[in-house]
């Protein structure tokens, strides 16, 4: 199969697909020998009548349900209503709050599925700065939404925190205050400025070793009610060091959507788990690098995780807090949702030779699982939004 896609040099270069089979979901599902978290895009309903670029998108909530059994039946957990469900960048708490009960509720109806889900303060004004006891309170109410409904938390950087805190100590009294209070162990989240430039900073400083100290102090004193860390930095080495110096049955969650390959095959520092926003579009390829490293077989994982990473280093390229639009666009190339409309028309992020370089990436990755869907929904778009007519077949 072959499709026209523009060129960087301004040219339309006709590009022979690699992968032409469609992919067969496994028969049973797979077992790692890491935990993988995969965070999970939201479906909206373009249909419905909404303010496009309010926080209170219309949600698909089928659509939306049904992607992450997909996830589930590939063997990942689900990380839910985080950075890639689009939370203040598109969903707001309303609207992520219905997601939480939504999901924990269906999640119960398929065996073996587990999920935690973002806890934030994203519900507070961003127009006006907040004391720290707002912010242990915003925290609290939403823990207390995820708990009640039966789910565990990750306790996402908090933008709010980021503007009142002082110090490293305001940071530690925070993150005590809350953690003490929860119910279940709790995933903390170091979400860098690459992704939220509202979260320099964070821990204190703007210096990582400094702020790295911090923030194993905090999890060195509530050592027992912490699940892991997710670290987000776009730095492999930032997480060995961290990785390195957690206590024992603290596990080290990548983020790192540059690096994640070689972070989760693991080194002489040790071997990072995952929770990536990458692995929502390339779970098939994804699971089958992890079943790979849990059978020892670190050729194969290599081999396929690889081209992966090349494709999620196109789509977190800078601006990186764009990147859901790649996410959500690989989705409707596959067939896990009929539309490419998203929460705050997010869709328009990204340019047209933007989206043409994840095509081709995610077919040489072998993440596009219906091939021939993918390259006629592919010529569509470039046809709308490039002007771009095809004349190969």
């Amino acid at each position: 199969m072959k499709i026209d896609l523009p060129t960087l040099d301004g040219a339309i270069q006709t590009y022979s697909m690699q992968h032409l089979e469609d992919t067969v979901p496994p028969a049973t599902v797979p077992s790692f020998n890491r935990i993988a978290y995969a965070a999970a895009h939201v479906v909206v309903d373009p249909r419905s009548a909404y303010e496009p670029w309010s926080d209170t998108p219309r949600v698909d909530w089928d659509t939306t349900l049904a992607f992450r059994e997909y996830l589930y039946g590939l063997g990942f957990k689900v990380a839910e209503a985080m950075d890639t469900a689009q939370r203040g960048m598109g969903v707001g708490w309303a609207t992520a709050a219905e997601l939480i009960r939504r999901s924990i509720a269906h999640a119960r109806t398929i065996p073996g599925a587990d999920l935690a889900c973002g806890a934030g303060t994203d519900h507070l004004d961003n127009g006006r700065r907040h004391s720290l006891s707002d912010v242990i309170n915003a925290y609290n109410d939403q823990f207390e939404v995820i708990e009640s409904a039966g789910g565990r938390p990750i306790m996402m950087a908090s933008r709010a925190l980021c503007a009142a805190a002082r110090s490293a100590d305001d940071y530690k009294n925070v993150y005590d205050a809350v953690i003490s209070g929860s119910r279940n162990k709790v995933v903390l989240h170091w979400l860098g400025e690459a992704f939220d430039a509202s979260l320099a900073g964070y821990w204190g400083s703007s210096d990582v070793a400094t702020a790295m100290s911090t923030v194993l102090d905090i999890i060195r004193l509530h050592q027992g009610k912490i699940e892991g860390i997710k670290i987000s930095l776009l730095d492999a080495e930032h997480e060995r060091q961290l990785r390195s110096q957690l206590p024992d049955g603290v596990l080290m969650f990548t983020g790192d959507d540059y690096n994640y390959g070689d972070l989760i095959a693991g080194d002489s520092t040790g071997e990072s788990h995952a929770l990536l926003g990458i692995f929502d579009p390339i779970a098939p390829v994804a699971s089958r690098a992890l079943v790979a490293l849990a059978a020892g077989d670190q050729q194969s994982y290599h081999r396929l995780i690889a081209p992966t990473v090349d494709l999620s280093r196109e789509l977190f390229v800078a601006p990186t807090q764009y990147y859901k639009a790649g996410v959500v666009f690989l989705a409707w190339l596959n067939g896990h949702q009929s539309h490419f409309s998203m929460a705050g028309g997010m869709q328009s992020a990204r340019s047209a030779l933007h989206y043409s370089e994840v095509f081709r990436k995610a077919d040489v990755a072998g993440v596009l699982i219906r091939p021939e869907l993918a390259r006629r929904r592919m010529a569509e778009f470039l046809r709308l939004n490039a002007g771009i007519e095809q004349q190969a077949t």
